[in-house]
């Protein structure tokens, strides 16, 4: 299947982020090819994408399964030949006390949000490596950057995601492939909603809110111009790195923003 421009790869695809990065996408003359697990919303999204005269693939796949994952990617390579960027998106979390955490959603927030990415990256990694090009987006968190109360298992798999795509950039850099790492602060999305149900978060934070659109864009700019890591807001990124020389300082002085959750 002969496509104009790059062929990229969206997990999360159906609302927020994933479905930003989409539009914009397709907007830059991409060919975007969309993966979650609901499927009515990627139907809803591939028909928006249409009435605006540009195309894409919807695929309803379940990345935290293996096997799903390794049987998608040989299908797509059958069909495109190759995947010039993979933009890992899909991701999950929920804010809670560490004692209050079911075993349940910890288990999902690990398997999402650094399971599923491991899973896609080893599946794409051999023809990249065999076609001496590629870009895998890994999109974090500041919260994989400086940690907070009520999140400890989501920092945790945001840390993970971070360290690997860290390890991954040296691996493939040989092989003319480019890593980048996303980290956001709260992005305006259905994410909270799941996150903290109560709505509380999402309130104390509203002035604080990324636009969807505001953040793909700046994805779109570092697939053409590739980068190690983007970080934003910049004074989130200025933060956590101020917490990284002097913790305790950081801590003290920020600890009534950081008990928002």
């Amino acid at each position: 299947m002969a496509v104009k421009g790059k062929v990229i790869v969206i997990t999360g695809a159906s609302s927020g982020i994933g479905a930003a990065l989409a539009k914009k996408a397709a907007e830059k003359g991409h060919y975007p090819v969309l993966i979650a697990r609901s499927k009515n919303k990627l139907e809803n999204l591939k028909e928006e994408i249409e009435n605006k005269g540009k195309s894409c693939s919807i695929y309803q796949i379940d990345v935290t399964n293996e096997q799903e994952v390794n049987q998608f990617v040989i299908f797509l390579h059958e069909l495109f030949s190759k995947v010039d960027v993979l933009i890992n998106n899909a991701g999950v979390g929920r804010f809670a006390l560490t004692e209050d955490l079911t075993v349940e959603k910890t288990k999902e927030m690990l398997e999402v949000n650094v399971l599923s990415v491991f899973y896609l990256v080893k599946a794409v990694l051999p023809a990249m490596k065999k076609n001496r090009s590629g870009h895998i987006i890994n999109i974090g968190s500041q919260a994989g950057r400086l940690a907070t109360p009520r999140s400890s298992i989501y920092a945790a798999s945001k840390h993970a995601l971070i360290g690997f795509s860290n390890a991954l950039r040296l691996e493939t850099e040989p092989y003319h492939i480019y890593v980048s790492t996303v980290n956001p602060g709260p992005v305006r999305t259905p994410f909270f909603q799941k996150a903290d149900p109560s709505g509380n978060y999402e309130k104390a934070v509203e002035k604080l809110f990324i636009e969807p659109d505001d953040l793909a864009k700046k994805v779109m700019h570092i697939i053409e111009k590739p980068k190690r890591e983007l970080n934003t807001p910049w004074w989130m990124a200025c933060l956590s790195k101020l917490h990284g020389l002097f913790p305790s300082l950081i801590e003290r002085a920020g600890k009534k923003q950081f008990q928002k959750k």
